[in-house]
């Protein structure tokens, strides 16, 4: 009992590391990657029970039931449908023996992560990382937004009776659907954020 106490007095119950960029390749983590598509580990963390792995194109969680159990669930969240926001480090107390990296996956999904302290120089890697796709991925969701408020604005500038043929709605339709896909799914829908981590991230 005294010891379980400790342990988590003293934040060691589940205290995750910075696994190297050379080992990479011995998680778990890393049998889920789309590698077939340019998915890449650009920065992994991993404790007893769970492996936190920053990927190019997303967070993969491998969610352990217990140190004790082999069970682990899979979890992905793309950057491309998954906003990151609230991102902070909070700092280790006098006798902690970690620090946490904390943020918010979608509207509501919280993450704490316990990291050892002595990884506090990685953590702000990461920690500039996040916040960084998470102001991306909100300029980008107000790009969207305008383009679709621009769409409104052109279809009141024109009238249905002003169409000579149908095969010219049929052809103005297509044009314009297409370049409003372009503009919301291609062009303010970021799904690879590579560029953030190489500029971030020193391994």
């Amino acid at each position: 009992m005294f010891k379980k106490f400790a342990s988590e007095a003293l934040g060691l119950s589940d205290i995750g590391v910075i696994v190297p960029p050379s080992e990479f390749n011995k998680v778990d983590a890393d049998d889920y990657l789309f590698s077939e598509d340019g998915e890449k580990i650009f920065f992994l963390i991993k404790s007893k029970k769970d492996e936190y792995c920053f990927t190019n194109f997303g967070l993969i969680h491998v969610d352990g039931d217990s140190a004790i159990s082999s069970k682990r669930s899979i979890k992905r969240y793309d950057y491309a449908t998954h906003r990151f926001s609230n991102v902070m480090i909070e700092t280790a107390g006098t006798i902690d023996m970690d620090v946490e990296l904390k943020f918010t996956v979608g509207d509501s999904l919280p993450f704490s992560i316990d990291v050892r302290k002595n990884f506090i120089e990685q953590l702000k890697d990461i920690y500039k990382a996040l916040i960084t796709i998470g102001k991306m991925q909100h300029r980008d969701a107000q790009a969207r937004e305008h383009a679709l408020q621009c769409l409104g604005v052109i279809g009141s500038m024109y009238k249905v009776n002003s169409v000579p043929t149908d095969e010219s709605i049929t052809q103005n339709y297509n044009t314009l659907l297409n370049a409003v896909n372009t503009t919301v799914l291609d062009r303010f829908h970021r799904r690879d954020f590579s560029a953030v981590f190489e500029r971030y991230i020193h391994a």
